[in-house]
């Protein structure tokens, strides 16, 4: 019989498929993917709970790369996995209309979760997506039935902490005691001008303990090392995790390892001849062994896995069929079989009532309305709820519990909605955040890779008036309601009274209800 394969040999096949796959594109970043290939094999071939099969298994572990980038490294892994990712695909990468672009981006690539590229929305997104499990878990989990079960990944680097919405988003990850997120830090010490030294001097493992998050640091090219603190951080349950993975970028490169040069550009011909060498790989670009493949592939686990949620879900749906039912129709993204009948209803109420309401309150009078209609309204205001009026009747805030259905997102307009983006794409809610309309700006990035994913999230705008004047100008918004409507896949609307308010706030939930008035 012959010798298993190593951690190692199997690591180095993504970084050999990265490496070329630049090389051909004649652009991209192996610097990333070689490094985090120790880290990535652990992770993919031991702990993430996936099935390559099946994409969108609801149960699945999520694993977002925040360093986006590094996009070779998650094509890699997609395609040594098993999903729907050929060799022809990543010859592709970075052309146009491939499934392999620059930076990942959802609907393109099976088994990627969230566009990436902007740095630190990634991470936020994967807090957004801790955030949906543990509140979904609380909501529908019975004592024997923990049928919303799986953790959220994150790989980030150094340009993601280096970001500001890292410390709105972590911030909170801690203070919600989020125990299934687990964050992989690239820790190379390198961006594309050099060494970070010179810019960059945090002490991220005291920064991430004030948070209130387990950080362990581990050497990330340690097969052994990397999988005793991934077991480490699935057991602490009660706070999010930090593994602070000192990495070398480009690791395999003789010449570039540990410089900027294998940062952002290809290592060039020569230079990866000589890689081949010195990692004793000797085979054609993109050619691997079939005992790696072999050895890579998760679709039998992922089946095996798969099944047995089916079962275990079979075993709720007797237990609770209800809950089942209904957890089956906000997962899968449906409306309750009356709503649009009784949103037709409201709006027709409202017509009928008339009388001059602020829109803002109109608004707050439509969410008391939707939300017992659609328990998967989940609401959150940057700190304003009183004046943006986004509370309803019953809301009841998210805490360490999680049993709550309303997020107080404290003054992260930014953090706010990047993390209901990944809320959304979770799947099981509808995210609606709030904050003044000039606060938008914050958002701004935010609000726009929400509509590139066109993900459903409703951002609540107010005091967009010249009354705000006693404020001063610092206060008042005047391009901003132009930005907005030159978004690409962005609704903005404006209502003028308690109906166009009503129907505003039912156009993101069902597009019938707009045509049928």
């Amino acid at each position: 019989m012959p010798a298993p394969i190593s951690e190692r040999k199997l690591a180095n096949a993504i970084r050999v498929l990265s490496f070329d796959a630049v090389q051909k594109a004649n652009s991209g970043h192996p610097g990333a993917p070689m490094g985090m290939a120790d880290i990535a094999e652990v992770l993919w071939r031991k702990f993430l709970k996936h099935n390559p099969a099946d994409p969108q298994w609801h149960n699945r572990d999520r694993f977002v790369l925040s360093n986006g980038h590094g996009s070779m490294l998650i094509y890699s892994l997609l395609h040594l996995s098993g999903y729907d990712v050929s060799v022809d695909d990543l010859k592709g990468f970075r052309q146009l209309h491939s499934k392999t672009p620059g930076h990942p981006e959802l609907g393109y690539t099976p088994g990627v979760e969230t566009t990436t590229g902007p740095l630190g929305q990634g991470i936020a997104n994967a807090v957004g997506f801790a955030i949906a499990e543990k509140t979904l878990a609380a909501q529908f989990n019975r004592e024997g039935h923990n049928i919303v079960d799986h953790n959220t990944y994150a790989f980030l680097g150094d340009g993601c902490l280096m970001e500001g919405i890292s410390h709105e988003v972590c911030s909170l990850a801690g203070t919600l005691g989020l125990g299934k997120l687990v964050f992989f830090y690239d820790d190379n010490g390198i961006s594309i001008d050099g060494n970070v030294e010179g810019w960059f001097t945090d002490d991220t493992q005291a920064r991430f303990e004030s948070y209130g998050w387990q950080v362990i640091k581990v050497d990330g090219h340690d097969a052994d090392a990397i999988t005793q603190a991934t077991e480490q951080a699935l057991k602490e349950t009660t706070k999010p995790s930090l593994l602070i993975c000192k990495t070398t970028i480009g690791a395999g490169s003789p010449n570039k390892q540990g410089l900027a040069a294998s940062h952002g550009a290809p290592l060039g011909d020569d230079e990866i001849a000589l890689t081949r060498d010195a990692l004793s790989w000797k085979h054609a670009p993109f050619e691997l062994d079939d005992e790696i493949y072999e050895a890579w592939d998760a679709k039998a686990k992922g089946d095996i896995q798969q099944k047995n949620w089916d079962a275990d879900f079979d075993a709720y749906k007797k237990a609770h069929p209800e809950l089942a039912s209904e957890l089956l129709r906000r997962l899968n993204g449906d409306l309750p079989a009356d709503f649009d009948n009784q949103a037709q209803a409201y709006i027709q109420q409202t017509q009928e009532a008339g009388g001059d309401v602020a829109s803002r309150k109109a608004s707050q009078n439509a969410i008391n309305t939707l939300q017992p209609l659609l328990p998967e309204l989940l609401g959150g205001s940057a700190d304003l709820a009183g004046s943006n009026l986004t509370l309803f009747k019953g809301a009841k805030g998210i805490e360490k519990d999680a049993d709550g259905n309303y997020i107080y997102y404290g003054v992260r307009e930014f953090g706010m909605t990047a993390i209901a983006n990944g809320i959304a794409l979770h799947g099981g809610f509808i995210p609606y955040v709030a904050t003044f309309l000039m606060f938008m700006e914050y958002a701004r990035n935010a609000v726009r890779m929400g509509a590139l994913m066109k993900q459903r999230v409703i951002h609540v705008y107010t005091h967009d008036s010249i009354g705000l004047g006693e404020d001063g100008p610092t206060h008042q918004p005047v391009e901003q309601l132009t930005s907005l409507r030159t978004t690409p896949n962005l609704r903005t609307w404006r209502p003028c009274d308690a109906t166009e308010s009503a129907s505003a706030w039912l156009r993101p939930l069902s597009l019938n209800i707009i045509h049928q008035h």
